[in-house]
């Protein structure tokens, strides 16, 4: 299948330099490469920039109201298995009024493939700041200094026992490509978080890894199987280390010669490792938010790629299978059948 067949007819309305510009054309790409024909999909997102995403894909979906595309979604996939779903989400509308919705069908497992644009404010609503702004972080709605604490997104769904999840950036889009891939490959909940640019509202929100001088000494892209190595001549690489005083384990980095280099495994079901990884380069994020320039000697890079991707039972698999154990035991087959049971009464 061409990316062409998924482009819908509609005008593209992101601003020009938006990153969600590249999110869509990574998503025609995928969607091309995975090879489900287009009335097999459907695409469900909240409200926001990025939650108009169904109006630019040649498929079913819609939008439905701020914060409730999560729920939406879970019921269209359980009701329609035989669909792909995609949900389209913004960090404001994902995690703050959808924050309930968006924990639940992790927990659940839903087999959604959610991406989350995260750039780090409400774009939309016109520049207030969002749960994943930094702390200080000043904005139209805090002037001073936002005094709230960020959210991690993959904190929330490694949290929620989440059994997928990715980071990509919205100028790498080969690498987005492989993300949306691999989170339709996955029978479960998909989470791809998508750091996107606000270039009217949040301009530069990624700039330190997004900057193509920067990017090799700031992020690694971790691939099942692989050693953990990064840096412009892929000279670094990230070890493990207990904390001989607190028995803490941690991740630092180390010459790529090292034999303690690690080999990425995610599959390994228990999450800490994973969660070590996700975590990484999140202080720095922060400090560089807040206008400080971050160093580049010996400082944990921040992870991209799939970073986790195990296997469970999922949510509308186990609903389905439980109506036909119902309906297998039952002696009444249908309604009519049940109806004949009941009392009744001749008028």
């Amino acid at each position: 299948m061409e990316a062409s067949q998924f482009k819908s007819d509609q005008y593209v309305r992101f601003c020009p330099g938006c990153g969600d510009h590249a999110i869509c054309m990574a998503l025609q790409k995928a969607m091309a490469q995975i090879g489900i024909p287009t009335h097999q999909v459907a695409v469900i997102s909240g409200i926001g920039c990025s939650s108009r995403m169904p109006h630019y894909l040649n498929t079913y979906g819609f939008n439905t109201i701020h914060g409730r595309g999560g729920a939406i979604a879970t019921g269209v996939k359980t009701s329609h298995p035989e669909l792909t779903v995609w949900q389209m989400s913004g960090d404001g509308d994902c995690l703050a009024i959808g924050g309930n919705h968006f924990i639940h069908e992790i927990r659940r497992n839903v087999d959604l493939n959610v991406c989350l644009f995260n750039n780090r404010i409400y774009g939309l609503t016109k520049g207030q700041y969002s749960p994943t702004s930094p702390k200080g972080f000043v904005s139209k709605s805090s002037p001073f200094g936002t005094v709230e604490r960020p959210f991690v997104p993959a904190e929330l769904v490694l949290g929620a026992r989440g059994t997928f999840f990715a980071r990509t950036l919205d100028v790498d889009v080969p690498t987005t490509v492989d993300c949306l891939v691999a989170a339709q490959q996955h029978k479960g909940a998909s989470i791809v978080e998508c750091l996107v640019n606000c270039v009217i509202f949040n301009n530069g929100a990624h700039s330190w890894i997004a900057d193509r001088e920067l990017r090799a000494e700031h992020s690694i892209i971790l691939r099942h199987g692989e050693k953990m190595l990064f840096g412009k001549n892929n000279d670094k690489g990230i070890a493990l280390e207990i904390d001989p005083q607190t028995f803490v384990p941690r991740l630092i980095v180390v010459p790529a010669d090292d034999p303690r280099v690690l080999v990425h495994d995610a599959r390994q079901q228990d999450p800490t490792l994973h969660r070590l990884l996700a975590l990484m380069g999140q202080e720095r994020n922060l400090e560089v938010s807040s206008g400080q320039v971050p160093s580049t000697e010996g400082e944990l890079p921040i992870a991209l790629g799939v970073i986790r991707d195990v296997e469970a039972e999922t949510y509308n698999d186990a609903v389905n299978n439980q109506i036909a154990e119902v309906r297998g035991k039952a002696k009444a087959k249908t309604f009519d059948e049940l109806t004949t049971t009941l009392e009744q009464w001749t008028m």
